[in-house]
């Protein structure tokens, strides 16, 4: 493998105005991914709740850059190999599974 770029990213935890406690990730001056606020009734507040509930491991983080939102969202679930199949399988079914698994 050959490293083409590489990034100083700084893990932070916030606490925010109404008390929720997020994950920010740091990319560069002015240029973070910020977790979705699971208590913020919400579009994506409730939907996030109920995905944190099924999947604890799972997370989703909005980009900001120059203090603006950048509308892109990174997300991502953090599990064992055994677990990951159901996730899988809740997202896109289950044809995945017809094909060899390379361990």
């Amino acid at each position: 493998m050959k490293t083409l770029k590489e990034w100083n990213v700084l893990l932070e935890l916030v606490k925010t105005k109404t008390g929720a406690l997020l994950y920010k990730i740091n990319l560069d001056e002015n240029h973070f991914f910020l977790e979705q606020n699971p208590l913020k009734d919400s579009k994506y507040g409730v939907a996030y709740r109920e995905l944190k509930n099924r999947f604890p491991e799972f997370y989703m983080f909005w980009e900001i850059k120059d203090d603006n939102y950048t509308g892109k969202v990174l997300t991502a679930r953090l599990c064992d190999k055994k677990d990951l199949d159901e996730f899988i399988e809740s997202l896109v079914g289950g044809d995945f599974k017809n094909y060899e698994d390379f361990s």
